[in-house]
């Protein structure tokens, strides 16, 4: 078993006990992480992860549409492409912050 912790939810924790998708155990958790499409598409699903970068695999092809080399290194993701092994803390920033 692992954690998720959703640091932008109260620091909402679910315990996971396999390889999962991290958008996926968001949204069967009610973990907050907002989304549109699920697919890479849109970008809605920007993350942040706090602790635990390296308990995640590595970046898509789709994420590199959206995030900077520099936004990788500093531990963004898209929670639709990133499937985490291990305990991670993610955050975002919410919709209504977000620049239009």
């Amino acid at each position: 078993m692992f954690q998720i912790t959703f640091i932008t939810n109260d620091n909402k924790q679910i315990s996971i006990d396999e390889k999962t998708n991290l958008l996926r155990a968001s949204m069967r958790n009610e973990g907050g992480i907002p989304f549109k499409c699920g697919g890479g598409i849109c970008g809605t699903c920007r993350c942040r992860i706090e602790e635990g970068l390296d308990n995640a695999d590595d970046v898509k092809k789709k994420e590199r549409n959206h995030l900077t080399e520099e936004e990788i290194a500093q531990g963004y993701r898209m929670a639709c492409q990133t499937f985490v092994q291990g305990d991670v803390s993610v955050s975002w920033v919410p919709l209504s912050e977000r620049k239009k």
